[in-house]
């Protein structure tokens, strides 16, 4: 009878209902890959407008992935409460706030008050990835759920990619060289917190479906979230996917200025890395399709071999082959966060918020992997530091093949 329901409720968001809710959880996907990669040209303007060292840059991300951390856990359960629609809404109007404190935080001048501003911002991110993972995940069959993920991380890709140029036209180019100021950021963020205000005022008038945490599940999981251990897995998984991402298009500039590789210099790197990116969001497009007709765990187990396969000839080789070897891992990271993502949340019923808490809670490794490959990279050099992901990736193939199904329900045909 259970079966029965879901199956019934599940035809319920078909047709055109579900298009519309994915075509507008799509936009959100955008916004938060936008913002996430504009870090990458906010780094070095702040650090050349506050004189900081590496480390003291590199606070960004630890705010902005630490949001993550500390957030996750409180915005399942608030998830919990008021439902995914509300949540969407109230991480968007949390991004906004973010967004505006840059505004003062230009006035006075303190590096600090921008720090609160990302914390905030990312905080709005994470109420927002805990609400729309699952929804788009359970918004029709569980059998397509890491083809509707996969494609709308494609359109977060696309953030990815068009943020750097965004921020170059309006941060870097608003002021000389020679004449930085942070408040040349006050612009861009506040156009920003104006496109967010109007995003959360389209979905307050848009009439998307309504899903509770018991809806589109096979089974009404009870108890803690602790006691799932393919759920368990998955949110490691996501702690070192993440980390090997981040740890890897972190380490891309740097490498490809080595002699050996061609000693190519800063700006010559910068276009190469974004070929990085790119290859992601053009396989996502690709894993969208493929996860449709093939199981999406084996595609992650393939992904993974041929990331490290990769990975061990960049370490092994030099030249172009180990310039395009690294760049091409970008390609196979495409599907891995929304294919673990669905397996770990598979079966979870009403816990289903909590556990995309988690999950999103684990995102924290792309704070923790770069510094211990940065570690190994200092002692043994930036093309063997490469070894860290690949022991990453190591891990999500033996996830893919066997910790997804531990304690989980069979996988739906």
């Amino acid at each position: 009878m259970a079966m029965m329901q879901t199956s019934e409720q599940s035809t319920q968001v078909k047709g055109s209902a579900s298009q519309l809710a994915f075509a507008a959880m799509t936009t959100l996907f955008f916004i938060w890959g936008f913002i996430t990669a504009l870090n990458d040209i906010l780094i070095p303007h702040l650090k050349a407008s506050f004189e900081l060292n590496y480390t003291q840059a590199m606070l960004v991300q630890f705010c902005f992935f630490g949001a993550y951390f500390i957030i996750s856990p409180f915005a399942g359960k608030l998830i919990e409460k008021i439902g995914y629609i509300k949540g969407i809404l109230t991480g968007l109007g949390t991004i906004a706030v973010g967004c505006l404190i840059f505004y003062p935080a230009a006035e006075v001048e303190i590096y600090a008050v921008f720090l609160v501003g990302l914390f905030v911002l990312a905080s709005g991110i994470t109420i927002l990835q805990v609400s729309a993972n699952p929804y788009v995940a359970i918004l029709g069959p569980e059998r397509t759920a890491a083809s509707r993920l996969n494609l709308a991380q494609a359109i977060n890709s696309l953030g990815h990619t068009l943020a750097p140029l965004f921020g170059a036209a309006l941060i870097f180019s608003a002021v000389p060289t020679d004449d930085i100021d942070a408040k040349s950021v006050q612009l861009p963020y506040l156009l920003l917190a104006g496109a967010v205000v109007i995003t959360a005022i389209g979905f307050a008038f848009l009439k998307l479906p309504v899903i509770q945490n018991s809806e589109h599940q096979q089974t009404n999981a009870q108890g803690s979230i602790w006691q799932h251990k393919g759920l368990i897995f998955g949110a490691l998984g996501i702690f070192l996917y993440v980390g090997a991402e981040v740890s890897v298009g972190s380490f891309l500039v740097n490498y490809f200025a080595t002699p050996e590789l061609g000693g190519l210099g800063e700006h010559e790197a910068s276009q190469l890395v974004s070929y990085y990116w790119g290859s992601a969001m053009a396989g996502r497009f690709v894993g969208a399709a493929l996860t449709r007709y093939v199981s999406p765990r084996y595609v992650l187990a393939g992904n993974a071999l041929f990331a490290i396969t990769l990975l061990i000839t960049t370490i092994s080789s030099s030249g172009s082959l180990a310039m395009w070897s690294v760049i091409a891992v970008g390609f196979f990271n495409s599907i891995m966060f929304p294919t673990i993502f669905t397996l770990a949340i598979r079966g979870l019923g009403t816990l289903t918020s909590r556990g995309s808490g988690l999950l999103c809670q684990a995102i924290v490794g792309g704070a923790i992997l770069p510094l211990l490959q940065g570690f190994v990279a200092d002692s043994a050099g930036v093309q063997l530091s490469f070894l860290v992901p690949i022991v990453c990736y190591l891990y999500i193939g033996w996830y893919a093949l066997s910790g997804c199904n531990k304690g989980q329900v069979p996988e739906s045909r």
